[in-house]
């Protein structure tokens, strides 16, 4: 995709549209596409897909689809994104990421991006905790510089600017977020910790 640039002021927070000779959608779980503001993963076909991963059958079959014609492939990213109704497409997250709380998905990133509003936040992850009502209750992990900041103006927060099942239920906060060795947030250590299970094998 790409955002002429006489949209990057319209449209600071979209990734753009399609390249030219490439059609780009969003599609639902059930095949559908997405009507605009809907969130689904992103589906891609042109002759700018590729062909494939290198010595990966098994990930090559997941992700590259059969297209409208018999010799066609299409390509389901594993992104969840949403377009306007201009054909505007903007990034929701990793579909691998998605949460699940009161049978609705939940993008982490949307709710962190609210999160690093609150001024003093210095680092935050959302992570769903397993319950039996709800599937997954939202936990926001925050590394925060402010000493009075507290979990009720967190959720506060949260509620003026979500939707309300989009709204952690509890707050932690810590002295620091575990990291990879480019200082991104290990999200997936975090989700292993919330469900009680062993880190995966690339996180130990």
């Amino acid at each position: 995709t790409y955002l002429p640039p006489e949209q990057l002021a319209i449209r600071p927070d979209s990734v753009g549209i399609a390249i030219p000779g490439t059609e780009a959608w969003v599609e639902l779980d059930n095949g559908q596409r997405a009507k605009p503001g809907e969130n689904g993963e992103l589906v891609v076909r042109g002759g700018h897909v590729m062909q494939g991963y290198w010595q990966n059958e098994e990930a090559t079959a997941k992700a590259l689809k059969q297209g409208r014609y018999p010799w066609e492939k299409v390509l389901h990213t594993g992104d969840l994104f949403r377009m306007d109704e201009e054909g505007f497409f903007y990034f929701v997250g990793r579909k691998d990421e998605i949460l699940k709380s009161r049978g609705e998905k939940v993008s982490p990133k949307e709710v962190e991006n609210v999160l690093y509003r609150i001024p003093g936040i210095k680092e935050a992850a959302l992570v769903g905790v397993p319950d039996e009502v709800l599937g997954q209750s939202l936990k926001a992990i925050i590394v925060s510089v402010d000493p009075q900041l507290d979990s009720r103006a967190v959720i506060a927060h949260c509620r003026q600017n979500l939707e309300e099942f989009m709204v952690p239920r509890e707050v932690e906060f810590r002295d620091a977020l575990p990291k990879t060795g480019t200082g991104k947030i290990r999200r997936s250590v975090l989700q292993a910790e919330a469900e009680g299970r062993p880190l995966p094998e690339e996180d130990q």
